[in-house]
Parts: C-alpha cells; sequence; structure tokens
C-alpha cells in the first residue's frame, strides 16, 4: 500500500477546504501537514460523532491520547486498534485509521504531531464531560485554542522544521482560532439540535462574527508576514475560504456553494498545481 497516496485519497473525502493546500505542499512537508490533518481528522470525527455519548468520547479520546504518549519510533500494528474494541463498526474510516496517519509524517517531526494531537485528545475529551458548555468568552477561547489554535502552532512548527520559516506565534493562534469561529458560525443551527451551543451567554450571532472577524484579522498579519514559499501557498486557500464563508454568512447564505468555492480558489489552483 502506498501510504502518502492512501492518505491524499482520504483526505480527498474527508476535507474540500485543506486537500487542495496539503496537495500541493512539497514532498516531506506534505506527508507531515496531512499526517496532522488527519490524526486530527481522526479524533475530531469522535468529539463530533452523533452515535457516541459523552462518556464513550471521553474515554476513547484519552485513550488515543495515552496511545500517542507511548510512541518511540512507531506504533504496533495493534497499538490504537485495540482501545478501538467493540467500537470498529461505528467509528469512520478516518479515525480507524489513525495509526497509518501517525508514522505518515518524516520521522524527525513526527514525534511533535502526536504530541500535538495527543494533547488536543485530552482537552476534546474534557469538553465532552462538560458537554462544551461554553458560558463566557473565556470559555469560548479556551475551545477556539484547544481544538484550532494549537493546530496554528503547530503548523509553525512544522514551517520552522521544514525551511526555518519564522512566525508570530500569537497570530498563529489567531489563524486557528479564526477559521473555527467561522465554523462555529457555520454549524450553529446544526449544533444546536444536538444539544450544543458554543456561543457564550447572551452572545447572537453579531457576537461571533465579530469574534471571528477579530481572529481572522490576527491570521490576515500572520499570513501577509509568510515568505513566499509552501506555507504562505497552504494558508492563503483555507484563510481565503474563511473570509468567503464569513461574508457569506453575513449575506444570508447557510454555507459557500461549490460554485463559490472554486471562483474563490480559481487564482491560487493553477498556480499552486504546476509548482507540486
Amino acid at each position: 500500500m502506498d501510504l502518502r497516496q492512501d492518505a491524499l485519497q482520504i483526505l480527498k473525502e474527508t476535507s474540500r477546504t485543506f486537500y487542495i493546500p496539503i496537495s500541493i505542499l512539497p514532498s516531506g512537508l506534505q506527508e507531515a501537514v496531512a499526517s496532522a490533518y488527519l490524526c486530527m481528522r481522526a479524533i475530531d470525527e469522535i468529539e463530533d460523532h452523533p452515535e457516541l455519548d459523552n462518556q464513550t468520547k471521553a474515554q476513547l479520546l484519552r485513550t488515543i491520547s495515552l496511545t500517542l504518549q507511548a510512541g518511540v519510533d512507531g506504533f504496533a500494528v495493534d497499538a490504537f486498534s485495540s482501545g478501538f474494541s467493540g467500537y470498529e463498526n461505528t467509528l469512520a474510516e478516518v479515525t480507524l485509521g489513525i495509526r497509518e496517519w501517525s508514522i505518515l509524517a518524516p520521522e524527525s517531526i513526527a514525534p511533535r504531531i502526536w504530541d500535538a494531537t495527543a494533547a488536543m485528545a485530552d482537552r476534546m475529551a474534557y469538553w465532552a464531560e462538560q458537554n462544551w458548555q461554553i458560558r463566557t468568552e473565556s470559555d469560548l477561547d479556551r475551545y477556539t485554542f484547544g481544538v484550532a489554535g494549537a493546530v496554528g502552532l503547530l503548523l509553525s512548527d512544522l514551517w520552522a522544521w521544514y525551511d526555518s520559516t519564522e512566525t508570530n506565534r500569537t497570530q498563529a493562534i489567531g489563524f486557528g482560532r479564526g477559521l473555527q469561529a467561522v465554523n462555529i458560525l457555520r454549524n450553529h443551527a446544526e449544533d444546536l439540535k444536538r444539544g450544543v451551543d458554543f456561543y457564550p451567554e447572551g452572545w447572537t450571532a453579531a457576537n461571533m462574527h465579530e469574534y471571528a472577524r477579530r481572529n481572522l484579522a490576527l491570521a490576515d498579519a500572520y499570513t501577509k508576514h509568510l515568505p513566499p514559499g509552501p506555507a504562505l501557498d497552504f494558508c492563503q486557500i483555507p484563510l481565503t475560504l474563511a473570509h468567503g464563508t464569513l461574508d457569506a454568512l453575513a449575506n444570508g447564505k447557510e454555507k459557500l456553494s461549490r460554485t463559490d468555492v472554486l471562483a474563490l480558489l480559481k487564482k491560487f489552483i493553477d498556480v499552486n498545481m504546476k509548482a507540486s
């Protein structure tokens, strides 16, 4: 099996936002970013799973975290599957494949990805046990840091590892938080149906829009200061889609249409595909 091609195929099936920016990254960095994305998508699918109760989610997430913390030079074939016993037919394919995604990255950076995923899994477990109760803006900041701002920090580490690109870490957190805030706005009605509300008490959509734009301003600054190269190529695409989605929501749309997405990406795709 070609693990890289398998990873890209799963990525294509799970994310229209990140498939293109990851697919155009150079060899080595591509495997590292794909590994990070798929490992985190694996645990995200547990957090959002419609059939699992919160305690089961917390248990599965903590088991994954402990397994990742035990990594040395990779993981035994059954390292993760033993913790999934009884849930093999319930969990998503990307979750069941977490061992493969964890060993996809180059050996010199893989442990950083294990560390970030383990920490995120622990934080997700905490929020599952709290039923994602967001009462204050500080709660919202904690949640958006835990599941997204920390991803911005990991990306900064990956850029530095690959070609010594330096970044502003506060802006990196804003990059992650901004994208997550847009997701919260886009999925608000759906989240309410499952009994979860990520809006702090008393907040309206207007408050969340302001929160998202404030963090996207940090994301803009983060991207603006990136030198030409793979980090900039990667970050421009999800940031463009986030701004486009926020504008669409402000204008009363539920989300960006496929046509909208393609129109926003058109100015990047041709150039980036030639460079891949």
